[in-house]
């Protein structure tokens, strides 16, 4: 029996090798401080010059002196990210699978990998279907992270896929903070929101700390990027990074749904 059994193993690592070596390579999963997931926006609203501005505020900001001391002062000292892009409901691209940072070097090597990547772009908005696979791909991960975080950056609301307040709670549940990073370069259109850091504030973020941080000048994207990956990063807000500011509310409260009419209106389904 012992025999034949050994005989079956052998069999089932040649038939299938590629199974048995992933298993063999991943390794017990790593302490990290945190498990970070950027989800950055390519829907046709971002013209060409705010991906590019966007794409390099990532950049920028994992070059930087300041996120590499946030990581080594960490309690473990490393960190966990994975980067995609997404725009409709059934547009996701993984740029950068999961990848553990705990050097300047690693750092800086990310940010070189993104730079050498290209940006793809797809159609609507769907902030729903990006938490959605934030959470899946956090739950897939080889790692123990300390706290769990997706950095959800967009130009508009969410108008396609189920209600983003469904998807947002789904992932409070489970104990993972969403913070945003809202883009409000251009004068409102139809499809635009001129509240939009007041929706992300209400239906997008949620957890612990959890902070928008709004974009209004093309000349902010770098240091605001850089602001909300330290304060996701070290836990704290930074002195001298004014830009934070806490999801807490400051008037009527926007409407969840507003993207979903809007395209309802105009399109007629």
């Amino acid at each position: 029996m012992r025999r034949w059994l050994c005989g079956l193993l052998s069999l089932a690592a040649a038939v299938f090798p590629a199974a048995a070596h992933a298993q063999s390579a991943a390794g017990p999963p790593e302490e990290v401080d945190v498990a970070l997931v950027l989800a950055v926006d390519v829907s046709f609203s971002m013209d060409l010059d705010e991906l590019a501005l966007q794409r390099n505020g990532y950049i920028e900001a994992f070059r930087s002196k300041p996120l590499h001391d946030a990581i080594a002062k960490g309690a473990i000292g490393k960190i966990a990210v994975t980067y995609f892009e997404w725009a409709g409901g059934h547009f996701q691209h993984v740029v950068k699978s999961w990848t553990i940072i705990d050097t300047p070097a690693s750092a800086i090597a990310f940010a070189e990998e993104l730079g050498e990547a290209q940006t793809r772009r797809g159609r609507r908005t769907s902030i729903s279907a990006a938490i959605d696979l934030g959470v899946q791909l956090i739950e897939q991960a080889n790692v123990v992270p300390l706290r769990k975080v997706i950095d959800i950056s967009g130009d508009g609301a969410n108008n396609d896929g189920r209600p983003v307040t469904v998807a947002r709670d789904e992932a409070a549940a489970k104990g993972i903070s969403i913070n945003g990073l809202p883009v409000m370069l251009k004068q409102a259109s139809y499809f635009d929101l001129d509240n939009l850091d007041r929706y992300y504030k209400d239906c997008v973020v949620t957890g612990p700390g959890a902070f928008v941080i709004p974009i209004r000048e093309r000349s902010q994207f770098v240091d605001a990027t850089r602001t909300k990956l330290i304060r996701e990063i070290a836990e704290v807000a930074p002195e001298g990074l004014g830009l934070v500011q806490k999801a807490q509310s400051t008037g009527s409260n926007a409407t969840c749904l507003a993207g979903e009419r809007q395209w309802r209106d105009r399109m007629g389904n």
